[in-house]
């Protein structure tokens, strides 16, 4: 079958080479993958500026159909439709963090696609207690934005108190930020999303999402238009998801005193901060590392209960022997989420 590996370490080194297909354990399922979206984390292996151990097979945000059971699995059957936690691959099940349900600071672990072999090919194997099984009425596009989306459920409902009526600046429109968005609206607080001008479509698409309003930051100013929305105080909230160091210094000016500030883009380098600025305001300052156990309990009951539009936050679906256009999609600000489906 065909994979999508990084094949050795440094920038570059990505390529679609034919691989064995995996063995299922008997405590694993193979899944027939469906659709796997495009992450920044995606890119930032492809630039070499997030950790990863080549060769390996990236893509880690997917959905499939259960091909293989092994002989000790009993929670799921041969053709049901799942949704993964890709984040658990290698874990070691006994620290603190495990036993608590933050997978996320385990020690050992690796996650799929950057760490062992992700789903940008036709089968993964995965543990059992990795898949859900999903409902009927959700589809396999849908399921596939569940990664993400436990990422922005942590952010927005979990680490922070965000509440109805509140202010909020979130920076970046990209897949992750929109997903905030989506979170944020339902809430009823009132979104300015700000993107530069190449996030033109994006910023288009947040007003179609429930943003109250967008901001260029390359034709406007930014801080003024905060101060004109929030009377001069500052936003009650600043989530940075763009992860660029602009980005980071405005949602800190943009913050009020004794703020928020929620920190979920990956910068991936050492950047220069008014450090200050957080003693000064007295902000209330988290950075949100995907998710936890939590997270995927309450984000698999946001897709059983179908309130968020997701699918709308998808623009292309591009099949796998097309990756370099759908990675240059996301690159180049073109779309917004990109799926990758099977094709070989």
């Amino acid at each position: 079958m065909k994979a999508l590996v990084k094949t050795e370490p440094g920038p570059g080194h990505v390529e679609l080479i034919d691989v064995l297909e995996p063995s299922c354990g008997d405590h694993d399922v193979k899944i027939e993958v469906k659709f796997t979206g495009i992450c920044g984390t995606d890119l930032h292996v492809l630039h070499d500026s997030f950790k990863n151990y080549p060769p390996v097979i990236l893509g880690h945000e997917f959905s499939g159909v259960i091909a293989e059971i092994g002989a000790a699995v009993t929670n799921i059957s041969v053709g049901d439709r799942v949704a993964v936690n890709p984040s658990t691959a290698v874990t070691c099940g006994n620290c603190d963090y495990c036993r608590q349900g933050y997978y996320m600071f385990c020690p050992i672990r690796r996650g799929m696609g950057h760490g062992v072999n992700g789903a940008f090919t036709k089968y993964a194997v995965v543990r059992d207690d990795q898949v859900h099984k999903l409902p009927d009425d959700v589809s396999l596009e849908e399921a596939a934005l569940a990664e993400p989306l436990a990422c922005a459920v942590q952010a927005v409902e979990e680490l922070t108190d965000i509440h109805l009526g509140d202010t909020v600046l979130l920076s970046g429109p990209g897949p992750i930020g929109t997903l905030c968005l989506l979170l944020l609206a339902a809430k009823g607080c009132k979104v300015i999303v700000a993107g530069t001008t190449q996030d033109r479509l994006r910023l288009d698409m947040a007003m179609q999402l429930g943003a109250a309003l967008t901001v260029d930051v390359l034709q406007e100013n930014l801080q003024e238009v905060i101060q004109r929305e929030t009377d001069g105080r500052g936003v009650d909230v600043a989530m940075e998801c763009a992860g660029v160091e602009a980005s980071v210094a405005a949602c800190l000016q943009a913050v009020k005193r004794r703020g928020r500030y929620v920190q979920v883009g990956i910068l991936g380098k050492e950047i220069r901060l008014a450090f200050d600025t957080i003693l000064y305001k007295q902000l209330q300052v988290v950075g949100s590392l995907a998710h936890s156990m939590q997270t995927w309990s309450r984000t698999l009951q946001l897709l059983r209960q179908r309130r968020l539009p997701l699918l709308q936050t998808v623009t292309h679906t591009i099949p796998l022997s097309q990756w370099r256009e759908g990675f240059d999609i996301c690159e180049m600000k073109r779309g917004l989420k990109v799926l990758l489906t099977y094709d070989e």
